[in-house]
């Protein structure tokens, strides 16, 4: 059995817990819309043809806000053809994704979604095949009261009080040749410095996210990051990151490591921007909107044949996550987690069916992927503070990154206690975790463990499904009984670790 420590130092606050880190993501990709949100004649559909048990678990998920309505999707987007009567709005081919929009679903019917979820909308301007008049234009319809054409239309449309949305996205991965009317950094950083401008002087207060890098893979890593904050700094208040993340080759080891990238990542766009806002004379600070993030496996997508029609609705990256895929999905949450202090918000990607924690039959059941529990957990958990760990473990040895800690951990603290986040990664030997977590809170004295779960399973790669939705779930972990402060974690396994005082 493996020995590991964990000091948790309470008085080293890292940053508050920021809800948005809880955020996730509805493109019109696949059936994350159709089949997934929007079903009509669904037995669980309310009046507006929303399913109600997507609905409920998505409020047991625990996501703050959700990006729409895209994703590539959005780089070739009309929003207009989304709003006024159903039977009146164009169909159109969706270029990114090889479909057909119908446009049921649009601006007026997605913001009432999130009204009914309990979500903060979050919405991205098309900047590939269209500009600053159209993102005006659609910042108009959704936000201003009354009194003009646009707004009036959304009245007329049934909405009457304005959507309010805060928090906008400038484009999508505009540094990826597959996006419709990619651009140089340069290029791109100068439209969204003129859409910046303009969306603020119809609404100065609003939160706006420049586009960074879509992979710290890509080619102009870091480069672009640097070019489009010479444009922007001033008119933005995040940039963008977009990271996915899947096994490859067997290595399972550095797959349960893929954190580290995540790790490299945000550091490198933080130093970017800071070295940027140097240079500028500018003492703000840019965070960062980890907007996009999951396990993918991307790899089956590019080795598909391409299709030659033009389904609505059809089932694409519908991937069925097992055991190692939820475990490196917490490392990630974990890592966003460690990160409050810059990363101010993140958009698991995506909600429904698409690379995501639900999955749905047409017409019929819902239920919870294996990377539904860590994010619920997580959500439901993480409060008040993140403070600083300082892990003494063993390592191994990685093709990718090289040597990396078996364990991987993080803790919040608020006035009910703290919760420790812990990922063991080893793949053959449970590790039996010592903690040193000093005085709790304010009140100072011992502390125990209260209560503890575990997420594994005998076989990495067991998966949930319709008929056995809770294969693969949270357990109580009572392998603490004989010490107040230690803890035995299975091979491959995310662990919540509830501490209050003795």
């Amino acid at each position: 059995m493996l020995q590991a420590q964990l000091t948790i130092d309470p008085a080293h606050r890292v940053a508050p817990v920021r809800r948005r880190t809880f955020g996730t993501f509805v493109e019109h990709l696949g059936r994350c819309v159709y089949t997934g949100i929007y079903e009509p004649g669904h037995p669980t559909a309310d009046e507006e043809g929303f399913r109600g048990d997507v609905l409920a678990l998505t409020r047991e998920l625990g996501v703050t806000t959700v990006r729409y309505p895209g994703g590539n999707f959005v780089s070739g987007y009309r929003w207009e053809d989304g709003v006024g009567p159903r039977e009146r709005r164009p169909r159109r081919l969706d270029l990114a994704w090889h479909s057909t929009e119908t446009n049921e679903i649009g601006v007026d019917e997605f913001v009432r979604w999130t009204r009914v979820a309990g979500l903060e909308p979050m919405m991205a301007v098309n900047l590939g095949t269209r500009g600053v008049q159209e993102a005006v234009d659609l910042l108009e319809y959704c936000n201003i009261p009354s009194g003009t054409a646009l707004s009036d239309l959304r009245i007329a449309n049934g909405a009457k009080e304005p959507h309010d949305i805060r928090m906008w996205c400038l484009g999508n991965e505009m540094d990826g040749p597959w996006q419709i009317g990619h651009k140089t950094a340069r290029e791109y950083g100068r439209l969204a410095a003129e859409t910046a401008r303009a969306m603020r002087m119809v609404d100065p207060g609003l939160e706006l996210v420049a586009c960074g890098s879509s992979g710290s893979s890509m080619p102009t890593f870091g480069t672009w990051e640097a070019t489009v904050l010479e444009e922007t700094y001033d008119l933005v208040d995040h940039v963008s990151c977009h990271a996915y993340y899947e096994e490859k080759d067997g290595d399972l080891g550095g797959f349960l490591a893929c954190a580290n990238d995540m790790e490299h990542f945000i550091s490198t766009v933080v130093s970017t921007a800071d070295q940027v806002g140097a240079r500028l004379g500018s003492r703000k600070k840019i965070s960062l909107s980890f907007d996009e993030w999951n396990v993918w496996y991307m790899s089956r997508v590019q080795a598909a044949a391409p299709r030659q029609d033009w389904p609505v609705a059809p089932p694409l990256l519908e991937d069925h996550y097992h055991l190692a895929d939820a475990v490196a999905f917490g490392s990630l949450l974990i890592t966003l987690l460690r990160h409050s202090d810059r990363v101010a918000a993140a958009c698991m990607a995506q909600l429904v069916n698409v690379i995501a924690p639900i999955m749905t039959e047409p017409g019929g059941r819902a239920w919870r992927q294996t990377t539904f529990h860590p994010f619920a957990q997580a959500a439901r958990h993480a409060r008040g503070d993140v403070v600083r760990v300082e892990p003494v473990c063993p390592t191994y040895e990685t093709a990718e990154f090289g040597e990396v800690p078996v364990l991987h951990a993080v803790a919040t603290q608020d006035e009910a206690g703290m919760t420790l986040f812990v990922v063991n990664r080893s793949t053959t030997e449970p590790l039996e975790l010592a903690l040193d977590a000093g005085p709790l809170g304010a009140g100072g004295g011992a502390v125990r463990i209260a209560e503890a779960t575990t997420l594994t399973h005998e076989d990495v790669y067991a998966r949930n499904t319709a008929d056995d939705p809770d294969r693969v779930a949270p357990r109580p972990n009572t392998d603490h009984r004989s010490d107040p402060l230690r803890i035995v974690l299975p091979p491959v396994s995310w662990n919540v670790i509830r501490l209050s005082r003795a």
